[in-house]
């Protein structure tokens, strides 16, 4: 890859979420010059899901920064063995190893508030209005209406569905830890991040530090992006340190 050329960006949510969740990145990734895209998979199954994030690499022009929120952080490290990948950023997320699921990496912590705040009817899992306060309550009350709004539902089994693949044993990765995280145990994200050696940075947010903190969020992206386009677009060794902002 040229150095003048800027890697691509490609988007991954979570549970309760769309790409929309991540409306306060784009337009400044765009401008930076970024290709960018949102994957809009449908929460149906875990297979399906990758390849919708996958699908979206061929709209893009490699080498890609992956990016994943939650849920969304199982989903880049299956897709993110794709060749077309030079790095992965995990947001508040999920990142099972080979003997694991979504579910069982969650059930080694305590159970989260949010899931206090759920009703499964019509096949789905649904987010009542009154769980935004443990999804998303550090946002303004409008801004909290609007998650709600937006959310995609997942179908109950989603987290017990398997695939093989660990993109972050062999990608360069990054991990944004949300030290106020009702909805995924921050010590969950602490664990991963160490065990992937992500370059980590903890934020003191709620389970979206992209919607509440979007600047610290892009700071994360775009050293990822940097480190890319630095080393030709080819993976480079992983470097583990840890900030708190």
């Amino acid at each position: 890859m040229s150095k003048q050329t800027k890697p691509s960006i490609v988007f991954a949510h979570g549970l309760w979420a769309d790409g929309s969740c991540f409306q306060k990145l784009i337009p400044a990734l765009q401008a930076d010059g970024h290709e960018v895209i949102c994957s809009q998979h449908g929460l149906d199954s875990l297979k399906g899901d990758v390849a919708c994030v996958t699908r979206c690499f061929g709209r893009v022009s490699s080498p890609v920064v992956l990016v994943g929120h939650s849920y969304g952080g199982t989903l880049i490290t299956h897709a993110g063995t794709d060749d077309r990948v030079a790095a992965l950023v995990y947001i508040a997320a999920l990142a099972p190893d080979e003997t694991e699921t979504s579910q069982s990496q969650q059930q080694k912590f305590p159970v989260t508030d949010v899931f206090s705040h759920i009703e499964v009817a019509d096949g789905r899992i649904w987010l009542h209005p009154d769980g935004v306060a443990a999804f998303a309550g550090d946002l303004p009350e409008a801004e909290q209406k609007l998650v709600w709004a937006t959310q995609a539902v997942p179908v109950p089994d989603l987290f017990t569905q398997k695939l093989d693949g660990v993109a972050w044993r062999s990608k360069p990765s990054w991990y944004i830890v949300a030290t106020e995280d009702r909805t995924v145990q921050p010590e969950l994200h602490r664990f991963v991040a160490k065990r992937m050696g992500a370059t980590t940075v903890e934020l003191r947010s709620s389970h979206v530090p992209m919607l509440s903190q979007p600047h610290a969020v892009l700071d994360v992206i775009r050293n990822a992006a940097n480190a890319v386009q630095n080393s030709d677009g080819r993976s480079s060794p992983r470097k583990a340190a840890a900030t708190t902002a």
